[in-house]
């Protein structure tokens, strides 16, 4: 799903169209655009301000050739099958996971996940939240991403731990994965999580919980509990609700459209987790690579007094660089140890 890092997560990138995942509208082709603006009448200006402004985006990365990117056609795809998920009852929905976003990847070939886009970024995306785990790493441990996706981080990961297990939804994604000997790929209905009970040391997910039915949800976490050993811990990366929506619906509405079936606050991430059956519940701010613990009461003060904001202004203030290092919704879940 983000990635999905994932298809059931979000980390973004894949191959290689020139697609940016930053943003779809670049600043040299708006530079450009004003320039010609400055010796234009009003209609052409008005004109100029529509194509800018206007759902099918320009998204030139560095040096590349400006590639044109259909936001709106891509928007109205995949709120249409995202509708279908939201709907079905939960005896469906176990299938219509993979079947669904396999449809996406197929209606959408310029998807962002599919694609290579900024390499450094993508380089990014995989070594900051190694750095979070590395503190829950030994050579000895058994480890499992949910959500793998291209399987990225999860094959980095087989060089810090013993064995490594990547779960994901649907085959369109990882058909290229040639996996290193102790790592396993296996494909899962977006809910069960198939792997050795009280086997798993590090679970792992990034950018996924968003991309659950809000009835798969608890489900899952409870699977992903069950799948831990005693002392075991679940490190989850969601983007927070306060700032959002984060997927393709941000471009034309105020809550989650798309594939993120539902964005959490901390509030809520916190009350799932514990009604899963974990002992701890950790929250980390996130700055410069750095992982600090930061107090619960602290992003659940700011989340009440951000929510009860304007949207237009929450917004703006929650996606400011220190708002976004506090309420990233960087956890760490940790399972009772043995008695």
């Amino acid at each position: 799903m983000a990635r999905p890092s994932s298809i059931l997560s979000a980390l973004p990138i894949r191959a290689a169209l020139p697609v940016s995942t930053k943003g779809f509208a670049g600043s040299q082709g708006m530079s450009q655009s004003r320039m010609s603006a400055s010796h234009a009448t009003a209609r052409e200006r008005g004109a100029m301000h529509d194509r800018a402004h206007s759902p099918m985006r320009v998204a030139p990365r560095g040096d590349e050739t400006p590639t044109a990117y259909p936001l709106r056609e891509h928007y109205l795809i995949e709120r249409e099958l995202a509708d279908r998920l939201r709907s079905a009852p939960r005896s469906e929905r176990g299938a219509l996971y993979s079947e669904l976003y396999d449809e996406l990847f197929r209606r959408v070939p310029y998807h962002p996940m599919l694609h290579v886009g900024d390499l450094p970024q993508r380089e990014h995306d995989i070594t900051r939240p190694l750095r979070l785990l590395r503190s829950f790493l030994t050579c000895e441990s058994v480890f499992m991403e949910i959500g793998a996706g291209d399987c990225a981080l999860a094959m980095r990961a087989a060089s810090l731990a013993k064995q490594v297990y990547a779960i994901d939804v649907s085959e369109e994604i990882t058909r290229s994965v040639v996996p290193p000997g102790n790592f396993k790929l296996i494909l899962s209905d977006g809910c069960s999580i198939p792997v050795p009970e009280g086997g798993i040391d590090v679970a792992f997910s990034n950018q996924l919980m968003e991309h659950l039915h809000p009835e798969d949800a608890g489900e899952q976490l409870r699977n992903i509990y069950r799948s831990l050993a005693p002392g075991g811990a679940y490190v989850c990366i969601t983007p927070n609700r306060m700032y959002g929506p984060h997927d393709i619906s941000k471009h034309f509405d105020q809550i989650a459209t798309g594939f993120h079936l539902r964005e959490y606050t901390a509030r809520e991430i916190r009350k799932l987790f514990v009604d899963a059956g974990f002992a701890e519940v950790r929250f980390y701010a996130s700055a410069r690579g750095r992982f600090l613990r930061c107090p619960y009461w602290v992003i659940a003060a700011l989340e009440s007094t951000l929510g009860a904001l304007p949207y237009p202004l929450r917004k703006r203030l929650a996606y400011t660089k220190p708002m976004r290092a506090v309420l990233g919704l960087w956890v760490a879940a940790i399972k009772k140890e043995a008695l």
